[in-house]
């Protein structure tokens, strides 16, 4: 199994520690067949989202930011499991981890999705001293969603503390626990493809709107040519 990990932050917090946890839990149960890829956010992209269109109105590649970006992209297209990592700031996802999302919006199922997510799980991750663990996890998922990923899971910690070593045994033993069930859950899960209900809700409805209103380029043209106006589905082999 590939896993590829985003950090929204550069420093190696609690959120973190229980990524990279989740992470060595599957590359356990699944031995010497999986591979582990992080990125680190500002470090490994840190170019502001100018919101010049040029994406959705030729392609990503044209994006101003594309050089840097496509390390990421690359490995997230060739990725079985992505792990999208935040803390919680000020109720929300990082500003890094929301500019790379920014940048692929074009991925979105109302726009050029891509058909590799239908193979792929995904893991939302979120730690705070206190709350906002929700509303961050919903910030990456809803991302996820969009792009089409099959499966999604979320994890969110208040672990009342600022640094791993000041976690308590107790809430220790619980990511342990959580941790250690849903890993059991994404290797028994892995190989399958598919869609999440709300991605799939919202192919279905683009669809409609191609078939039925005057066509938008070049989203129309990119559906057309995978064959989506017809019979042909991204969750299918």
């Amino acid at each position: 199994m590939k896993i590829v990990m985003i950090h929204g932050q550069s420093h190696k917090g609690s959120t973190c520690m229980v990524a990279r946890q989740l992470a060595q839990k599957i590359i356990k149960r699944t031995g010497n067949e999986s591979e582990l890829q992080e990125f680190f956010l500002p470090r490994d992209f840190n170019e502001p989202c100018r919101g010049c269109f040029t994406c959705y109105q030729k392609d990503l590649e044209n994006c101003p930011h594309f050089k840097k970006l496509q390390p990421i992209t690359d490995a997230m297209l060739a990725a079985d499991l992505l792990i999208l990592a935040s803390p919680v700031y000020v109720y929300h996802a990082t500003g890094q981890m929301m500019n790379l999302l920014d940048h692929l919006g074009t991925w979105w199922m109302v726009h050029r999705p891509k058909k590799e997510m239908t193979k792929k799980q995904a893991v939302v991750i979120s730690t705070a001293a206190g709350g906002g663990m929700k509303s961050t996890c919903k910030d990456m998922a809803d991302s996820l969603e969009m792009w089409g990923i099959r499966k999604i899971y979320r994890l969110g910690f208040g672990v009342q503390a600022t640094k791993p070593e000041q976690i308590s045994e107790k809430i220790k033993s619980r990511i342990e626990r959580k941790t250690d069930s849903l890993a059991e859950k994404i290797v028994a899960n892995g190989g399958k493809r598919g869609m999440n209900a709300r991605g799939k809700r919202f192919f279905y409805l683009i669809r409609f709107a191609h078939l039925h209103f005057e066509p938008v380029e070049p989203d129309f043209g990119y559906w057309k040519k995978q064959g989506w106006h017809g019979k042909e589905r991204p969750w299918r082999n």
